[in-house]
């Protein structure tokens, strides 16, 4: 048989076996009525907690003054996606149900309404594509890491934290990012990594100690506010991207330096094609 000829049966034998097999794509969750659950989840009393937050789609809101590690409701009209929570000793995690791989239509509600508590804790917050709006003032913060996906979150230390926070890691997919009242974190290592997207650093507050940020982002823009009294020392290595300082800043190749008093914030940005401005 020539190989011409071949390729011809090869390709009828398929068309053929194709007629035998039928795809059907995941089934979309049909919305029904509003479910409120009360989440209340309480402290170990061991030490440091490692709580853990896996939120998927929807609305996730923080907020100080728990009488537990964690009080709260979480409203929800797809049954799939009741909250579970998990102990293991100091490892705990509350995790949104299970609803991977599915379309989400755009009347699903799921919303957490969460206050936590001011027990010593390192606080991871994994979410999907979603709005948080995270209220972090006067917590108990050792360490603090949040990943997400494409999202739009404002986050503030209103309050100074009354603990020393080792490491504040964020990462990012292409989202809108407002940071604010960051010297009142506390920590001691920052690490930014985004994608495309819009992003603002504010690190008004009272600065403790000497902190370290890395910065690494693609095509953004990064607007970080840092006030004139404050010591900083920031260091570019970026592709395209157009540097824009304010007054009191001091340019030396890829250097900037502001002078002030007391700690130093000392930054390494990564940058792709983008902005990034320096201001107060």
């Amino acid at each position: 048989m020539s190989y011409k000829m071949f390729s011809i049966v090869l390709i009828l034998a398929l068309a053929t076996l194709a007629c035998g097999f039928s795809f059907s794509l995941p089934k979309a969750p049909t919305p029904g009525p509003d479910v409120t659950d009360n989440i209340t989840v309480p402290a170990s009393g061991l030490g440091t907690t490692r709580l853990s937050i896996l939120f998927g789609a929807g609305e996730l809101n923080l907020n100080p003054g728990a009488q537990n590690l964690v009080d709260g409701t979480a409203t929800y009209n797809v049954p799939d996606l009741k909250p579970a929570i998990v102990t293991d000793s100091n490892d705990i995690e509350v995790k949104q149900g299970n609803l991977k791989d599915i379309p989400y239509p755009t009347n699903i509600k799921n919303n957490w309404d969460f206050k936590l508590g001011n027990t010593p804790m390192d606080l991871t917050i994994n979410a999907g594509a979603y709005t948080g709006t995270y209220e972090f003032g006067g917590l108990s913060l050792t360490n603090l890491t949040i990943k997400d996906g494409a999202s739009n979150v404002k986050l503030t230390f209103s309050q100074a934290n009354p603990n020393e926070m080792t490491l504040f890691r964020y990462e990012t997919g292409a989202s809108s990012v407002k940071l604010n009242g960051l010297a009142n974190a506390n920590f001691s290592t920052m690490i930014f990594n985004s994608g495309a997207g819009d992003y603002t650093l504010d690190f008004s507050g009272t600065l403790k100690r000497d902190a370290t940020i890395t910065i690494s982002s693609g095509l953004s823009n990064i607007i970080l506010v840092i006030p004139q009294s404050v010591n900083a020392n920031v260091t570019t290595e970026s592709g395209l991207a157009n540097i824009n300082a304010g007054s009191g800043w001091t340019q030396s190749g890829d250097q900037y330096t502001q002078s002030g008093s007391g700690p130093t914030l000392t930054f390494l940005i990564k940058t792709g094609a983008g902005n990034l401005s320096l201001t107060h």
